[in-house]
């Protein structure tokens, strides 16, 4: 019997309702009660938990679990844990809690506030007993040893890691640690208190946690980087109240900051991230011409020399951006110090915590695709004026109304990725055999060679992408930095750096020997660790990684006779376990975000993988929330970017649809059938006089240069809301809506008509793909444009025979497939034409390019679409995205021929098709109970053996493959 009711109440420390990036420590010491007998037993209890924004539980110093998981933040989520065995009765325990508190949106989360609430219950005889609960009696601090200045990973996230080690006790979650010099908390309120008006039990389960070691040290190098760096968060210093979303936001100005120098000397300006907020440069009024600069966008490095005495640095930093961020580095063999610009005796002030300054903004504003916003003036006179006028100090005080202190706290205090990206001078070094121990389970160290002059660089390979909590010990003099830098891709002579990803963590030591656990998740592959101000030895040991995400068995399995198809299934396998965190996600690296269209393709991989339901419906449940930031329901949730693209939320409905498939769970459909029609509803307003879908929003499908302008009539989306109505139609019939059912029924009818009359050119045969909002008709012709009116059974008759043909033989001049995620709904359109040979052909084709390139995930792109990028040595952006996991569905679905045919998998249809292999072997789990398998082989007399195991409850239906004779055994599992 679980306690239901709340007694504990909200609590936080400090003055800050919504401190940025503040890492708060919370304990509370209790004695649980013994048995009645007044023995030792263990009584089952039970600990609530939920906090604002995540949170790391210890009970007696032993970590217990993290989260909560992600949710809007009117409807909290909490976790339970059963803790009666961690507990020893009649003694004092401890409970500990380390809680992040982001005070920024982000792309999974929304601001709310600082806040902790905790309840134990015990669970006796008798009834559900309070133990311990969320008060003032607590005791909190701020972890001292994290800097709140990290700069942030990325918009889609929150921020990097600094710690330093020798600043704050391992041991404060222990039992007996002396907490009496810390603070009371303050109490918010009880349950209900805003922001989090409602709480509800966590809808997953807790995730997998284990250790992974890596494989081997790759490299070494000694190497030499910036004197000084910094990155700052141009964002929220210069776009007032752009911390409580995470919208595009535009403005103009200027940073400024005085490089004093204690003699002329020349150094390297370096602007290691140069894609956001770098425009124009001037050094004392001289513009740094774009020749001057070297490295490959969006690397910026220019050789300049600096006089003795003061020198104004001036960096245009406007424009359209989403993080905001500007990297500033230096490299100098003579002393440099960056100094506030307001620090002058021209000036007049005499305390600066910054030492950068802005000019303006001279204006700001923020986007949003779906609705018309302000423009502003990028070619303001005064704004313009600046970078041609301001040479020296004293020309700042004609801009003196436009001039403010960047605060420190935007400020970093380092930009490690930056450090780690660049390099003035790097010798490589042979890795000595014994330092291969720091990555080896085992006791040994391994010791990090000191260079003197140098730092010394490795490059860790964990052998396989993966996500989760760098672990590591290391025994190091006080003032050692550990600089670790995360990335997925290298080659010999390449490494792809994460620009716009600060995938960083900078960990100063204490003395002696130490243990760290980062709380931060990140998605890696490589490591690079730079050993910097060490002046003795370092010694590493095991250097692994916490491996975290969705708790899943691996039913799913697919063998056959091409070697190279049963690796790209594993490397979909692996890249699917990886974006399934709390939801699904897009990436473990750069972004972690549930994107909502990219999930309703990972479902279904993810059923015929690992057969686990909660996390889709979790997923499907969490997208009408977004209800309050727009009725068109947004991309991404829970937000802080209110983006509307029509298509993700199209794909949405469709998932709903196919959930209910999958299940039967005819309560879920009632359920979300309400959701499903008022947004349609909304997206009906939008229909023209012509009877066609013309809408503001990212009218998104492929990354290739299709036409899909974010203002117009979009063909795609036209064709997927046809699809998407007749879904509602389905839904209704579940949810016993009649009238739904005909309203919807009878909006795809007449969209289907608009969209034949209008959006088809008999001179190509083919629809073309948009009218843009002047209403002229787009020139451009796509494969991908056809695929989907031939999927969505927009095309019709002869049409319908025309798309068909261009499945395989499109015209040359039709743009061709950019991305794993179109060839998901290329190979659906595939399989319905019953050219299952094409899609097994074009999986080699396109995955086989990523295993000849050293893949273990699923990349982002096809190498071939990122041909005319500046830096040909970048095949993809990500390296694992799981909207590119397809083969992992198809290779069951089409090769083995896995088929659902009724709901909740009642009935199943078996039908191979050998596509130019000898055998094939494998499983589908089932959403209930157990799974089905499906081995073949193909004999020298055109006969095909067939043999299926599954459960007695299911029907089975086999189909042989045309051509074939034959062979046909069957095993029946009791139930």
């Amino acid at each position: 019997m679980v306690n239901r009711n709340w007694n504990a109440s909200w609590i936080w420390g400090g003055e800050e309702e919504s401190p940025r990036n503040e890492w708060r420590c919370f304990r509370k010491s209790f004695v649980p009660p013994q048995s009645a007998e007044g023995t030792a037993e263990q009584i089952p209890t039970v600990l609530r938990i939920s906090a604002d924004s995540r949170y790391v539980l210890y009970i007696n110093g032993k970590q217990i679990g993290r989260g909560p998981v992600r949710s809007w933040t009117v409807e909290q989520f909490y976790d339970c844990y059963d803790i009666g065995h961690l507990l020893i009765p009649g003694q004092t325990n401890t409970i500990a809690v380390f809680v992040l508190h982001f005070g920024v949106s982000t792309f999974y989360y929304l601001r709310g506030r600082g806040g902790l609430l905790v309840q134990i219950d015990s669970l006796q005889e008798s009834g559900a007993e309070m133990l311990l609960a969320t008060d003032d009696a607590w005791k909190t601090s701020i972890h001292e040893g994290h800097h709140t200045r990290a700069p942030r990973m990325s918009c889609q996230q929150g921020f990097s890691e600094y710690v330093n080690a020798g600043l704050w006790p391992d041991h404060w979650i222990e039992n007996g640690f002396d907490d009496q010099s810390w603070e009371k908390p303050c109490v918010i309120g009880e349950v209900g208190v805003g922001p989090w008006v409602s709480l509800k039990e966590r809808d997953i389960p807790l995730l997998a946690e284990y250790p992974l070691y890596p494989s081997r040290i790759v490299s070494m190098n000694s190497v030499r980087s910036f004197t000084l760096s910094t990155a700052i968060d141009m964002r929220n210093h210069m776009v007032a109240g752009s911390e409580n979303h995470a919208n595009v936001v535009g403005f103009t100005g200027y940073a400024a900051t005085i490089l004093r120098a204690e003699e002329e000397t020349g150094i390297i300006l370096g602007l290691p991230f140069a894609g956001e907020c770098v425009g124009s440069v001037s050094l004392n009024g001289n513009k740094l011409s774009e020749e001057l600069f070297t490295g490959t966008m969006p690397e910026r490095y220019a050789s300049v020399k600096l006089m003795k005495g003061d020198n104004l640095l001036l960096i245009d930093v406007s424009g359209r951006m989403h993080t905001g961020k500007l990297h500033v580095s230096l490299y100098s063999e003579s002393a440099i110090a960056w100094r506030s610009p307001l620090l002058a005796e021209e000036v007049g002030q005499q305390e600066s915590k910054s030492p950068f300054i802005s000019i303006g903004p001279f204006d700001s504003t923020f986007y949003l695709d779906h609705q018309t916003t302000r423009e502003i003036d990028f070619e303001d006179k005064t704004y313009k004026e600046v970078i041609e006028k301001v040479a020296a100090v004293e020309d700042l005080a004609a801009y003196s109304d436009f001039i403010h202190e960047i605060d420190e706290r935007y400020v970093s205090e380092a930009d490690v990725f930056g450090l780690s990206v660049w390099k003035k001078e790097s010798n490589p070094h042979p890795v000595p055999a014994a330092l291969q121990h720091a990555v080896i389970p085992n006791a040994e160290a391994g010791i990090v060679p000191i260079y003197p002059g140098f730092d010394t660089e490795l490059v860790i390979d964990f052998g396989k992408e993966l996500t989760g909590y760098l672990s590591f010990e290391v025994e190091a003099e006080a003032g050692t930095i550990l600089d670790f830098y995360g990335f997925e891709y290298m080659t010999e002579d390449y490494r792809q750096d994460t620009f716009g990803l600060d995938n960083t963590l900078r960990y100063v030591c204490r003395e002696g020997r130490q243990q760290y656990v980062s709380p931060i998740r990140r998605g890696l592959r490589y490591l690079m660790l730079t050993v910097r101000e060490a002046g003795r030895s370092v010694k590493l040991i095991n250097v692994h990684y916490m491996a975290n995400h969705y708790p899943i068995a691996e039913i799913g399995s697919f063998q056959c006779s091409d070697p190279l198809l049963n690796d790209i299934w594993e490397i979909s396998r692996h890249t699917t376990k990886l974006c399934m965190e709390d939801t699904f996600v897009d990436c473990p690296a750069y972004e972690q975000v549930f994107w909502v269209g990219d999930s309703r393709n990972e479902a279904l991989v993810s059923n015929y993988l690992f057969g686990v339901n909660d996390i889709v419906k979790r997923c499907l449940r969490l997208v009408p929330g977004s209800k309050d930031q727009t009725p068109l329901f947004a991309d991404q949730v829970p937000s802080g970017w209110s983006s509307v693209i029509p298509n993700w939320t199209f794909f949405w409905a469709m998932a709903c649809r196919e959930y209910v498939e999958q299940t039967g769970d005819m309560d879920f459909a009632a359920e979300m059938y309400p959701h499903i029609r008022f947004t349609l509803e909304h997206y009906l307003k939008e229909i023209n006089e012509e009877g066609l879908l013309a809408i503001k929003g990212w009218n998104l499908l492929d990354w290739s240069p299709i036409d899909q302008p974010n203002d117009g009539i979009v063909t795609h989306q036209n064709c997927f809301l046809v699809k998407t109505l007749r879904v509602a139609a389905e839904m209704a019939v579940f949810a016993n809506d009649p009238n739904g059912h005909h309203r919807f029924t009878e909006a795809a009818n007449l969209l289907q008509a608009a969209i034949n009359h209008h959006l088809w050119s008999e001179e190509q045969s083919a629809y073309l793909d948009c009218v843009h909002v002047d209403g002229r008709r787009s020139d451009i012709f796509s494969v991908q444009t056809q695929v989907v009116a031939y999927l969505t059974g927009v095309a019709q008759a002869d049409r319908s025979d025309i798309v068909e043909s261009y499945l395989e033989e499109a015209p040359e001049h039709f743009v061709q497939i950019g991305s794993p995620f179109m060839s998901f709904f290329y190979y659906e359109a595939l399989s319905k034409s019953g050219r299952n040979t094409a899609i097994v052909d074009d999986i080699r084709l396109n995955f086989g390019q990523m295993i000849e390139h050293d893949a273990t995930t699923c990349w982002e792109m096809y190498p071939n679409f990122t041909e005319n990028r500046a830096n040909p040595n970048m095949l993809t952006r990500s390296h694992c995205h799981a909207w590119s996991a397809a083969p992992a569905y198809f290779l069951g679905h089409e090769v083995l021929g896995i088929r659902i045919a009724a709901i909740g998998w009642s009935e199943v249809d078996i039908r191979p098709e050998p596509s130019g292999l000898s055998w094939a072997k494998g499983s589908v789990p089932l959403p209930d109970a157990g799974r089905i398998d499906v081995s073949w082989k193909l004999l020298g007399d055109e006969t095909i053996e067939i043999f299926v195991q599954y459960p007695e409850s299911v029907k089975i239906n086999i189909r042989i493959p045309e051509g074939y004779r034959g062979v046909i055994r069957e095993k029946k599992l009791l139930v």
